[in-house]
């Protein structure tokens, strides 16, 4: 759940500042995505783990009214559901800090338990909000079933070198690929020189996500530079989970990198001119109607 407090800027640190409007909104880097893939065209089943309160029950209330398969969301009794503490300043930018919560409980035996889910999927998309033993369980299933992998590694951790060959598709921001990569990241050179070092790791194609700048990915198709759409921007939450589903749901119905990319940049810039996480997550229709406004 994200507890959103807007503010006319973000805090410095040791700084108490005093925010305008507060907000309880659905969210989760896993649900954003589901949501996001469910409203852009896919099928979704979600393996995921909420608290017995009133916070879970709300969470898995919005994703059932997104006709989401909640088959494997388990609700884990005397655990709170995962919350994100956001602040949102005047300029759309944010700063989010997650407490795990139930999340941290979804265990590999769950995961097993979706196995020939995960088998007849399109393709496995995991973040990394729930513990990394469960998702590289996820990601082994998929290998020995042939199902592509998108991973968000978010919030940003180190990952086992022998992962790495497993991602079919590596999706990570500035401050991601800088931890994975190990070198600073800071607009399309450093960028371009991450992807390299990531898939110099393994990793058959790498995206990296920079915000209004667009995305530079590369890959056994070869590499390069899509530049994202100006929009009005109101709040970014969202929009990197936003993405994540629209890419997804393009790559795994077969289009190429480059029409994929440029449909999750289309998904994300309507969901920049909102407020919200999975508030702000447009539908197909809206694309198809051109409906991102231009600044």
């Amino acid at each position: 759940m994200d507890l959103v407090v807007h503010a006319p800027r973000l805090p410095s640190r040791g700084e108490t500042l005093l925010g305008d409007r507060f907000e309880t909104l659905n969210g989760g880097k896993g649900a954003n995505q589901a949501v996001a893939a469910a409203r852009l065209g896919a099928n979704v089943a979600m393996a995921a783990c909420v608290g017995n309160d009133a916070f879970g029950r709300s969470l898995s209330d919005a994703l059932h009214r997104e006709r989401i398969d909640l088959a494997h969301v388990h609700m884990i009794e005397g655990q709170p559901s995962g919350i994100a503490s956001i602040t949102v300043g005047s300029d759309g930018a944010n700063s989010i800090v997650v407490a795990p919560g139930a999340n941290a409980h979804l265990s590999t035996d769950h995961v097993d338990a979706a196995a020939d889910l995960i088998a007849r999927a399109d393709m496995l998309l995991c973040q990394l909000e729930v513990p990394l033993a469960t998702v590289a369980r996820a990601i082994d299933i998929a290998g020995r079933n042939g199902t592509p992998v998108l991973l968000n590694p978010a919030p940003a951790q180190p990952l086992p070198d022998a992962l790495y060959g497993k991602i079919d598709y590596l999706l990570v921001n500035e401050t991601e690929a800088a931890l994975l990569a190990d070198i600073p990241v800071s607009g399309l050179p450093c960028a371009r020189f991450a992807a390299d070092a990531l898939l110099g790791k393994g990793v058959r194609n790498v995206l990296v996500t920079l915000g209004a700048q667009g995305v530079v990915w590369a890959g056994a198709q070869g590499s390069g530079y899509m530049a994202a759409p100006t929009v009005r921007v109101a709040d970014t939450t969202a929009a990197g989970d936003t993405f994540a589903g629209g890419f997804a749901v393009e790559r795994a119905s077969g289009l190429s990198m480059q029409r994929s990319i440029a449909f999750g940049q289309r998904a994300a810039a309507v969901s920049v001119t909102r407020a919200g996480a999975q508030t702000s997550i447009p539908f197909r229709a809206e694309l198809e109607k051109d409906s991102v406004s231009q600044a």
